[in-house]
């Protein structure tokens, strides 16, 4: 490389700013007043916490989800549903071919839960719960078994956000509306 060359790369480097002072300039949200709770697996903790925010449910709950066939969790919402909870879920196409996943979204559509399959992304790869419009459950957790059991995994909590419950909430809207009910197989 020639001494010109290598002053023009040093040049161009110079003007691109680093990681840290990328990050320096974002601001960060106050928690004041939230509290945050994270769960790992196969642990155990993260699957409870998935349960707790369901069962927590007074209004509604929304499930945006890559996998879907952990049968706990497809009775957490049946439950809240029978509660009066509004539920609603939408997963991803690829991953809602099997038979385990087939089971649970017939035992929710057999529940009165509508359930939508969106097929407008190589894959919907969100593990989100958003409910009462102001919590948010999100993070690396599938609503699986292997989630549950034999995967490392992550869940996090964001109690009393209503904040972000709204831009969630607006996120799982579009993917709820480019997506087509599923109907029960039996």
């Amino acid at each position: 490389m020639t001494a010109l060359a290598v002053s023009a790369v040093a040049a161009f480097y110079a003007t691109v700013p680093t990681i840290a002072a990328r990050a320096a300039s974002f601001a960060a949200s106050p928690i004041e007043g939230t509290a945050v709770q994270a769960g790992f697996s196969p642990e155990g903790t993260a699957r409870s916490l998935v349960l707790d925010i369901i069962n927590d449910a007074q209004a509604s709950v929304r499930v945006m989800a890559y996998t879907f066939t952990a049968p706990d969790i497809a009775r957490a919402l049946v439950a809240a549903k029978r509660r009066g909870v509004d539920v609603r879920v939408v997963v991803d196409a690829g991953e809602s071919r099997g038979k385990a996943a087939i089971a649970a979204m017939n035992l929710l559509v057999n529940a009165g839960i509508p359930v939508r399959i969106n097929d407008q992304y190589k894959i919907l790869h969100d593990k989100v719960l958003i409910v009462d419009g102001k919590h948010v459950e999100t993070g690396s957790f599938n609503f699986s078994a292997a989630a549950e059991r034999s995967n490392s995994e992550n869940a996090i909590v964001l109690w009393n956000r209503p904040d972000l419950a709204k831009q969630y909430s607006q996120h799982w809207e579009s993917r709820w509306n480019s997506a087509q009910a599923f109907e029960s197989t039996y």
